[in-house]
Parts: C-alpha cells; structure tokens; sequence
C-alpha cells in the first residue's frame, strides 16, 4: 500500500522557519522524482518543488527559490522541504507527492502575526 505522511507545519510568524517531512512506503522511493506542492482555497495547486530520484537536480518555484530547499533521503523514504523566511503567502496546506503513484494528505502552514 503506498503511503505518503507529511508532518512539520504549523503557525509561524512572517520571516519564520519551518521544515517539512514526508515519509513514504509502498513503493521504491529511490527510483522516482518527489515533488512538494501548495494548495490554497485561492490558488489552484502550485509545484513548490521537486527533487531527482538521488537528489541531483532539483526545481523550484519562482515564488520561493532562495527561501526553500528540498532535499531526500533515500536511505529513510523521506523527502523534505526546508522552508525559510516565510510570509503570510506562503500559507496553505503542503503535501507531497509522486506522479502516477500517489500523494499524502498535506500538512497546513500558516504564517501569520
């Protein structure tokens, strides 16, 4: 059964940090690229980030390139997502997900003072 657990938000002031996990199983984590999406009532579901089966090549989304970093760690089945000085913009709820295989059922972040 492929799982995908995202764990890590929370609220946060504006220029805060928060770092995001997900955990997977069911399937071979190392063969597939992940990717980190955002979800708001507002917005239809942006890519945030993905990253390369061995973490060598990664995208970002312009909104937050220089602010986030995702990174794998094959050995765990994870995948994080690294977020820095954050902005109320940046809230939503943030799962992850591989294509044709599945994806988590999110984690909400909410930057607010």
């Amino acid at each position: 059964q492929v799982q995908f657990v995202e764990s890590g938000g929370g609220l946060v002031q504006p220029g805060g940090s928060l770092t995001l996990s997900c955990v997977t199983s069911g399937f071979t984590f190392s063969s597939y690229a992940i990717n980190w999406y955002r979800q708001t009532p507002q917005k239809e579901r942006e890519l945030v980030a993905a990253i390369a089966s061995f973490g060598d090549n990664t995208i970002y989304a312009d909104s937050v390139k220089g602010r986030f970093t995702i990174s794998r760690d094959n050995a765990k089945n994870t995948a994080y997502l690294q977020m820095n000085s954050l902005k109320p913009e940046d809230s939503g709820v943030y799962y992850c997900g591989v294509e044709r295989v599945g994806r988590g059922q999110g984690t909400q972040v909410t930057v607010s003072s």
